[in-house]
């Protein structure tokens, strides 16, 4: 039985799905066209096709459809829930903020400024900025948006859950990357209210693991943040941040990938299976791909994320 936390979560995102479902595109979910053992199949549900390119429209539309016109809205953002939020914000009419770490792909920057958006560029990584970003918001007067901590994001997040269950029966493991956690946590928790057999796989990059530190110990805990090609989920999390509390209770299993192999799953996903995607994507396949016994004979699910890569550095890797 789950607790409250993530039966109203859960029950939060089936509400909001309904909300939202003009703004986000249903995305596909995909069979793996790679060899597999007997019995075994794997799935692809493809939020790199998503309107803005990744998963974040989906909490970003929930979130900007509860909030206020009457000041402008701050958040804070590695780049894919920037450009949700612009997009959204040019829905409801709100004015932005965006605040961007310098590590930001510029890709990503140009996208959010090509809306319109107002952009500041402060801090060495996401956690920085996300610092900043609520820092600006006490001191000028802004409504703060947590790109993770905030119920109406997660719930957002967890319609891709939603979703997934219609598509696929009888799914066994949903592996999903880890960042700042609303989206294992929003998913997690439809996951465990609404299939409580399937198993959610947490995956962590080596190189900005705050998350799954922050599990292991209990506690909020203080990580280094290093360079990684899953930029997307880099980062620390917020010291009140309900996610922990929640990715404690739905995740079963963590997996730690580095670099290599992040990049290993980044040609794969390019050479057999016939996309391209952005290094937060390719981490949860790389979890998969990590521990192939664990899953032998079974139906498992990865989540890719996000398809907002930058060209010369993909093209590097391939």
């Amino acid at each position: 039985m789950t607790s409250d936390l993530i039966a109203q979560s859960a029950a939060r995102s089936a509400a909001v799905h309904r909300k939202i479902a003009q703004a986000i595109h249903r995305t596909p979910v995909i069979p793996s066209r790679q060899e597999l053992p007997d019995h075994t199949r794997l799935f692809y549900k493809a939020e790199n096709f998503q309107h803005t390119g990744s998963f974040k429209l989906r909490g970003a539309s929930a979130k900007l459809t509860t909030e206020p016109l009457d000041r402008p809205v701050i958040t804070a953002s590695s780049g894919n829930h920037g450009i949700a939020c612009s997009l959204a914000a040019q829905t409801t009419g709100h004015e932005l903020i965006v605040v961007l770490p310098e590590t930001v792909v510029p890709m990503k920057r140009q996208r959010i400024e090509a809306f319109g958006t107002r952009v500041v560029i402060h801090g060495a990584d996401a956690a920085l900025a996300e610092l900043h970003a609520q820092h600006l918001a006490e001191t000028e007067g802004y409504s703060y948006i947590s790109p993770y901590n905030d119920a109406e994001v997660i719930a957002g997040q967890g319609t891709a859950a939603l979703e997934l269950l219609d598509q696929l029966a009888g799914v066994d493991n949903v592996f999903i990357s880890m960042g700042g956690g609303g989206l294992i946590s929003g998913m997690g928790a439809v996951l465990k209210e609404f299939a409580p057999r399937t198993r959610v796989i947490g995956v962590s990059a080596t190189n900005s693991c705050a998350l799954a530190a922050s599990m292991k110990a209990g506690r909020i805990v203080e990580t280094e943040h290093l360079e990684t090609l899953a930029d997307g989920v880099a980062g620390g999390v917020d010291a009140d941040s309900v996610t922990l509390p929640m990715a404690c209770e739905v995740v079963d299993d963590v997996i730690h990938c580095d670099e290599d192999q992040i990049a290993a799953a980044l040609r794969i996903l390019a050479a057999e299976e016939g996309m391209l995607v952005e290094g937060a994507a390719a981490l949860a396949l790389a979890g998969y791909l990590a521990k192939p016994e664990a899953v032998a004979g079974q139906t498992s699910a990865v989540l890719l994320c996000g398809g907002n890569y930058q060209w010369d550095q993909l093209r590097g890797l391939l």
